[in-house]
C-alpha cells in the first residue's frame, strides 16, 4: 500500500514532477524563436529585411570566408565578427546558411598560390598586405578579407574589407565590420532574387555606353534587370528607376514631359550630368576653355529644388595625372602631380547610400545650389574638402595648371555640395504651362506621389576607363596611374539601391559598432583606486559576512543549556 504521507514518496514526486517541467520548457522554446542583443547599438541583431531574405530562401546557400590563418588582433576580431554575422544568417534561415572559413596558404605551392589569387581578383576579392612587429622584426603577410558565395551554379566574390582607407587600420575593420551584414546580403540577394527590379539606361542625347560605361553595366546586371530606355517612345512605367548617365545632347520637350510625369507616378531617377564640356583629349590646349552644354534640363531640375551652376570647382585633396617634367637624353620623365579638376571625395553624409565609404574620384564636377521647393526634403550626399574653389564658365582647362604654385588662400570655400538626394512629393514641370504637342490633359498629373530623385553634378562618376593596348574596359573607379580603385562603383550601386528599394537590405548600412578604446592617461591615473575597490571591497565584503554569520550562530546556539547543565 502506497503511504502518501510519505516523505521520501513526496521528493520522488518532486524530482518526476521537475524533470516534467524542463522538458516541456525545451518543447517549448524549440517551438518559440527568439536572440536577444543585450549591447546598447544591437550589434549581434540584423535587419528585418535581411531577415525576411534568409527567411524566403528556398535553396541552400553556401558561403566561404577566406580570411582564416595567422592573423593579428584587427584581422582576428574581424573574421569573429564575419563569423558571428553568419551563425545569425544560418539561424534565421533555418539551416539553408551554410558556411567554411578557408586559409588560402594552406597546402599550395606557389604556382597554385598564383592561380588561386587571380582568381580571386576576377571576383572582386582584392588581397591585402599587412604589415606587423613581431619580436622586433617587420612580418608581412598577405590575406584575402573576402568571400565566395555560391547558390546553384551561380557564385559571387564579395570583398568585405570595404571601410575608408584614410582612417587608421583600427577603424577600417571598424567599418568593415559594420558592412558584414549588407555585403553579404546583397551577394545573397543577387544570386537568389528571381524578379529583379528594372533599371532603365536612358539614350538619345549622347549619353555615355559601351565600354566606357561597362563596368557599371555589369555590376548593375548582376542584382537589376538592365535595359535601354526612349524617352520618346518606350513605356517608362515598366521601370522601377532611370539613370541619365553624362548626356551631351538636347532633351526636347516631349522626352522631358514624359519623364516629368514617370517622377509624378513616384518614378525614381538618377542623374548624373555634366553642366560643362571638359574632357582630358583636349587639355593639352593651352587655350582650351570648357563651355556649357545645352541639356534644355535645366528648369526641370529648378522645379524639383536644385540647380546645378555654370562652373566647375576644383579642390586641393584631387587625384594625379601624369605630367611630363624633364627630359632625360631621349626618355621624359614622367610625374603623377595633384589636377585640381579631378577633386577625392572623403566627406560624406551620414547617410546609408554613403555610409563607411572609401574615397570617390570625380571628374570636371560643377558646384550645386538647392532652390525652393515645397514638400522636398534636401539631402547634400557628398561634399568637396576644405580647400576648393569655383570657377566661372568659360573656364580654362589646360594641363599648365598642374604647373602653377597655388597659395592655400586661393581655395576659400569649403565643404561644397557636389551632389543630393531629393524626397518627398515633387510638383510638374508643366503644371502652368501649356503640354507638349499630342500630350492629353486627361492623364496630366500635376502634383506626383512620394519619390526620390538623386542629382550628382559629374557623369564622368559612372566612366571607367578603358585600357588602350588591350582595348578591355578596367573596372569602375580605377586609377592606371596610381593603381588605385575608388569606390565609385559602390557608391553607385548604392544610390540605385536606395532608389528602387527604399526598405530594403541597404538599411543595413546604417548598421554601427562603436569603438570604445581605453583612455590610457586615466587608467594610470585611476590604477591604485580600482584596484582597492575591485580587490578590497570584495575582501571585505567575505570577511563581514564572516563576523555577521559567526554572530548570528552564536546567538541562535547560546539559547540551548549546555549539557552539563541541569
Amino acid at each position: 500500500m502506497v503511504n502518501w504521507q510519505s516523505r521520501k514518496l513526496g521528493d520522488i514526486l518532486l524530482l518526476a514532477n521537475g524533470i516534467v517541467f524542463l522538458i516541456l520548457v525545451n518543447i517549448q522554446s524549440s517551438l518559440l524563436f527568439f536572440r536577444l542583443d543585450l549591447t546598447e547599438e544591437g550589434r549581434y541583431s540584423i535587419k528585418v529585411p535581411t531577415k525576411e531574405l534568409l527567411a524566403s530562401l528556398e535553396g541552400e546557400v553556401h558561403i566561404e570566408v577566406f580570411l582564416a590563418g595567422e592573423l593579428n588582433a584587427g584581422f582576428r576580431r574581424f573574421q569573429k565578427s564575419i563569423r558571428e554575422t553568419l551563425e545569425e544568417f544560418r539561424v534565421h534561415s533555418d539551416n539553408k546558411i551554410q558556411y567554411t572559413f578557408t586559409d588560402p596558404a594552406t597546402a599550395m605551392s606557389s604556382k597554385a598560390q598564383a592561380e588561386f589569387m587571380n582568381d580571386l581578383a576576377q571576383k572582386g576579392i582584392q588581397p591585402t598586405r599587412v604589415v606587423d612587429m613581431k619580436d622586433g622584426q617587420r612580418i608581412e603577410k598577405i590575406i584575402y578579407p573576402g568571400a565566395v558565395v555560391s547558390y546553384g551554379v551561380a557564385e559571387k566574390g564579395v570583398h568585405l574589407l570595404k571601410g575608408n582607407k584614410a582612417r587608421s587600420q583600427e577603424e577600417e575593420i571598424n567599418q568593415s565590420i559594420e558592412g558584414i551584414e549588407f555585403e553579404l546580403a546583397n551577394a545573397i540577394y543577387a544570386l537568389t532574387n528571381d524578379e529583379p527590379r528594372r533599371v532603365g539606361w536612358v539614350t538619345g542625347h549622347g549619353e555615355i555606353g559601351g565600354l566606357e560605361a561597362a563596368s557599371f553595366m555589369n555590376a548593375l546586371s548582376e542584382v537589376y534587370a538592365v535595359g535601354n530606355v526612349s524617352l520618346a517612345s518606350d513605356d517608362l512605367s515598366l521601370f522601377d528607376a532611370l539613370i541619365i548617365a553624362r548626356p551631351t545632347r538636347e532633351f526636347s520637350e516631349k522626352e522631358k514631359y514624359r519623364l516629368d510625369q514617370y517622377i509624378m507616378r513616384a518614378g525614381k531617377v538618377l542623374f548624373l550630368l555634366d553642366k560643362l564640356q571638359a574632357d582630358m583629349d583636349s587639355v593639352s590646349q593651352e587655350m582650351y576653355f570648357a563651355f556649357p552644354y545645352e541639356l534644355n534640363l535645366d528648369d526641370q531640375l529648378f522645379r524639383y529644388g536644385v540647380r546645378i551652376n555654370m562652373d566647375l570647382v576644383q579642390d586641393r585633396t584631387s587625384g594625379r595625372y601624369p605630367v611630363v617634367t624633364n627630359q632625360s637624353g631621349t626618355t621624359p620623365q614622367i610625374q603623377l602631380m595633384p589636377w585640381e579638376f579631378f577633386p577625392l571625395i572623403t566627406n560624406y553624409a551620414d547617410h546609408p547610400i554613403t555610409r563607411n565609404l572609401d574615397a570617390v574620384v570625380l571628374k570636371f564636377v560643377s558646384s550645386i545650389d538647392t532652390v525652393k521647393a515645397t514638400g522636398i526634403t534636401k539631402t547634400p550626399l557628398f561634399f568637396t574638402s576644405h580647400q576648393a574653389r569655383v570657377m566661372g564658365a568659360p573656364v580654362n582647362v589646360s594641363l599648365q595648371h598642374l604647373r602653377r604654385n597655388y597659395k592655400p588662400e586661393d581655395f576659400s570655400s569649403s565643404y561644397l555640395p557636389v551632389a543630393y538626394l531629393l524626397e518627398g512629393s515633387f510638383s510638374s514641370l508643366y503644371r502652368n504651362r501649356f503640354l507638349p504637342e499630342g500630350e492629353s490633359r486627361a492623364a496630366f498629373r500635376e502634383s506626383g506621389e512620394p519619390t526620390r530623385l538623386i542629382v550628382v553634378s559629374d557623369g564622368d562618376l559612372a566612366t571607367n576607363v578603358v585600357n588602350p593596348e588591350s582595348g578591355e574596359p578596367l573596372p569602375l573607379g580605377f586609377d592606371p596611374f596610381g593603381g588605385y580603385r575608388f569606390a565609385n562603383e559602390d557608391l553607385l550601386m548604392n544610390m540605385v539601391a536606395y532608389l528602387v528599394d527604399e526598405d530594403g537590405l541597404i538599411h543595413a548600412r546604417n548598421k554601427e559598432v562603436r569603438i570604445r578604446p581605453l583612455q590610457r592617461d586615466r587608467a594610470a591615473a585611476e590604477k591604485t583606486k580600482w584596484q582597492t575597490i575591485n580587490i578590497g571591497i570584495p575582501l571585505g565584503l567575505i570577511v563581514v559576512f564572516g563576523l555577521v554569520r559567526n554572530f548570528l550562530r552564536k546567538k541562535r546556539y547560546a539559547r540551548f543549556p549546555s549539557g552539563n547543565e541541569k
